[in-house]
Order: C-alpha cells, then sequence, then structure tokens
C-alpha cells in the first residue's frame, strides 16, 4: 500500500508507540509485506526466522520485537515488543474501513461502452475501463482496478481479504486477521468465469496478467500474479504469492502452494498438485506434479507390480 504522502519515521513511531533504533530522518511512503516489499516500505517481523529475510529485503523501516540486530547502513528498526500490533495501527489509520451504502459507488469510475448488469456491487474508489461486460451477481469491493474489455461473469467476488492469519498459541482465538489493505488489478482483455473469488493483496496487488482467460469457481488467493495469456480451467485452488509466467495453462481441479512459481508456458494437467516451484516449457502432471512423460512410465510400471510379484513369489517355490 503506498501512503498518500511520504510520513517521517518519528511521526510514525509516535503513531505505534516504538522506539527508533539506526536512521530516524528517513521517510516512509508505503506499508507492505515482506513478499513485495519495495524502497521505501515499511515491513513488520516478529519471529527471528524471518528476521534476516526482513532487514536484507528492500524495505526501509523495519518494525521488530528484537533490537539487538545488525542493521543494514541507512535503514532504521522501529522496536516495539508486538510488531503484528503495531502493522494493524497502521493499516487501520491509513487505511479504515468505509462502509458502502449504496449498491454501487458514487465515486466510480467507468469507461465509454461498459455494460453493468442489475444486482451488481461496486465498492468504493473502483476503476472500470472501456467496452468491459459486467454480469448479474457480481461483487467488485473497494480499490479494485479493472482495464479494458473485461468480461466478468455472475456471483464472481473480486476483491475479499486475504485469508491471512497471525498464529500464536498463547492467546484464546490462536488465529488474528492480518488486515488486508492491498488491490485487485485486472488487465485489459481478462475473462473471469462465474462463481470465481480473487482476493486482494494483504498489502500489495494481486494481479491477472493481460488476456488471461478463468473459468467458472476459481480461486486465486492474496497477492497471486499472473502474466499475460494465462489460461485457468474450473475448480482450480491458487495460494497466496503465487506467480504464473506468460502463457501457463492450469487444468481442472489443479491446486497451487503458496509462493511458488510456475515458469512460462508450462501446462499442469488436471487434479495434479504444485507444492513448489516448477521450470516453464513443460507438461506437468500428478502429486506432487512432474515431468508427465516421467509420471506416465511411472504409473506404467505401478501397474504391472501385481505381475511381477506373483513372479517373485513363483519363482521362490522349489
Amino acid at each position: 500500500m503506498k501512503l498518500i504522502a511520504p510520513v517521517s519515521i518519528k511521526w510514525l513511531s509516535e503513531l505505534i508507540g516504538a522506539a527508533i533504533v539506526g536512521n530516524d530522518q528517513i521517510e516512509i511512503t508505503g506499508v507492505n509485506e515482506i513478499h513485495q516489499v519495495e524502497k521505501g516500505d515499511v515491513v513488520f517481523v516478529d519471529h527471528p526466522k524471518y528476521y534476516d529475510t526482513c532487514l536484507n529485503s528492500a524495505a526501509t523501516c523495519i518494525i521488530i520485537n528484537n533490537k539487538d540486530v545488525v542493521i543494514p547502513s541507512g535503514k532504521a528498526l522501529l522496536y516495539c515488543n508486538d510488531p503484528f500490533e503495531a502493522y494493524l495501527t497502521i493499516v487501520k489509520h491509513f487505511k479504515p474501513l468505509t462502509v458502502s451504502t449504496d449498491a454501487i459507488s458514487k465515486d466510480l469510475i467507468i469507461g465509454e461502452g461498459t455494460v453493468i448488469m442489475p444486482n451488481v456491487f461496486i465498492g468504493n474508489n473502483v476503476r472500470i475501463g472501456k467496452n468491459c461486460i459486467i454480469y448479474p451477481g457480481v461483487t467488485i469491493l473497494a480499490d479494485t482496478l479493472i482495464g479494458d474489455e473485461v468480461i466478468i461473469q455472475s456471483n464472481t467476488v473480486i476483491g475479499g481479504d486475504a485469508f491471512y492469519y497471525n498464529t500464536k498459541k498463547n492467546r484464546p482465538a490462536w488465529y488474528k486477521k492480518m488486515l488486508s489493505c492491498g488491490r485487485v488489478v485486472l488487465e485489459d482483455k481478462v475473462e473471469i468465469g462465474c462463481g470465481c473469488t480473487i482476493d486482494r493483496g494483504v498489502s500489495g496487488d494481486t494481479k491477472i496478467g493481460m488476456g488471461t482467460k478463468i473459468d467458472n469457481m476459481v480461486h486465486i488467493g492474496h497477492d497471486t500474479q499472473t502474466a499475460e495469456n494465462c489460461l485457468i480451467a474450473a475448480q482450480v485452488g491458487i495460494a497466496g504469492g503465487v506467480k504464473l509466467e506468460a502463457g501457463v495453462t492450469l487444468w481442472g481441479q489443479v491446486g497451487v502452494g503458496k509462493t511458488l512459481t510456475i515458469g512460462e508456458n508450462a501446462v499442469v494437467l488436471a487434479q495434479a498438485g504444485v507444492p513448489s516451484s516448477i521450470k516453464g516449457n513443460k507438461v506437468y502432471m500428478g502429486f506432487p506434479a512432474e515431468d508427465a512423460s516421467i509420471k506416465r512410465r511411472e504409473y506404467v510400471w505401478i501397474k504391472r507390480i501385481p505381475e511381477l510379484w506373483k513372479k517373485v513369489m513363483q519363482d521362490k517355490q522349489p
């Protein structure tokens, strides 16, 4: 999330009740989480496992619960006991919940030739380009940006909150919601089927690249970004922080794990599971998804196991 105007680290430290360690002259231009952090951003970290990742990221300022770490040159720490609560305070200040009282927000910006059918809900600060078709029952939540010639079929929800929780076992409710302040961006010529859900970024953008086509009942998690001309068939589920490079095809019921990359022009066959990054220009199948030509040969040998076992037992007989 980019701020409307930069704020000083001194002002931010007062907002969250944190002590400044390091450079106290910097300005903050955005709030982000580690997967999309940029120069000028503030990021939070509350677990030693991720200290080095955050300290050595592009972030200018790190909200942290340990001031005895090595601070990279030019950066600053905001030290406090609970960095997660500090993050929530910042989000609530810069992106407070705004209640929509109209089915279609009065601040909607809409391009020439775009059609919005009945029973559509459109939240605040939404922009829709030219020659789009929005079918009945669609929900487009706040801060969504839609390009030209986009089609969104009935009962799809664009911009729901991220499925992202801070977990601590020492409180009655273990899972505390990480507030979402990011956006969904649908580029030109994207088509979304019926009953799909595309979550907004936690603090950055969930982006569907130009020309990408998405079938019915697909879920796309927070901060996932597809490049141009991807094809996603029905009932695919994609977790948060995934990157699909150009021309990726995911056939029906493929499941994709979080924070991984699927390479350019990769094809993943139906019902496969992708738990880690895979290279482009190959066809994959099975779980874990592997080169389909190898996987098919494996299946042939698996089918032969009873026959081979029978032969082994016969050879053992006197």
